[in-house]
């Protein structure tokens, strides 16, 4: 008897719950859709602000990295003194002091917020697509004694920067 009730409720339940995801998922999905849009504009626009404010002013390049034992020292030995001068550094350690309205702390939430964001080189040119290096897998590598993933994509960095006509005495202008 009681099996035959709960079998009687089970449909009632399947009939009110179908519309009502029908109805939440046709709310949702233009939410969703103008998130999306917005974060597709948001790029564009600070891609925009990355090209006027530091490109044409020789910044191309943005470095972040932490003190974290596995890299730091690494990093400011073997690749800050490759960068140009003008890259721009922000410390992961010391984040409770950036201001999170600066050009550089928002490009850093657009361009590496997602994942393996630490240590992390992303640059900029004018006009074409930024690539973003994310160093994070590479160092644990390094760590288990596997230097080759580190080395290449040092490499493929340095190659990049070099096609792309900067190199390590780049200067910032006025």
């Amino acid at each position: 008897m009681q099996a035959k009730q709960e079998s009687k409720r089970y449909p009632l339940s399947r009939i009110v719950m179908a519309p009502l995801i029908v109805i939440i998922v046709l709310v949702l999905l233009p939410l969703i859709a103008l998130l999306i849009a917005t974060h597709f504009f948001y790029g564009i626009v600070l891609q925009l602000v990355i090209w006027v404010c530091w490109c044409c002013r020789g910044v191309n390049v943005l470095l972040v990295y932490s003190e974290s034992p596995n890299w730091h020292d690494y990093i400011e030995t073997h690749i800050i003194p490759r960068l140009p001068s003008s890259t721009v550094l922000l410390n992961w350690s010391q984040r409770r002091k950036w201001k999170s309205r600066s050009l550089p702390v928002m490009v850093f939430g657009f361009f590496g917020w997602e994942h393996e964001f630490n240590p992390m080189v992303v640059v900029f040119q004018p006009f074409h697509r930024t690539k973003t290096y994310r160093f994070w897998k590479p160092f644990k590598d390094y760590k288990h004694g596997k230097a080759a993933t580190l080395q290449a994509m040092e490499s493929e960095l340095f190659q990049h920067l070099s096609r792309i006509g900067i190199g390590p005495t780049e200067q910032v202008s006025g």
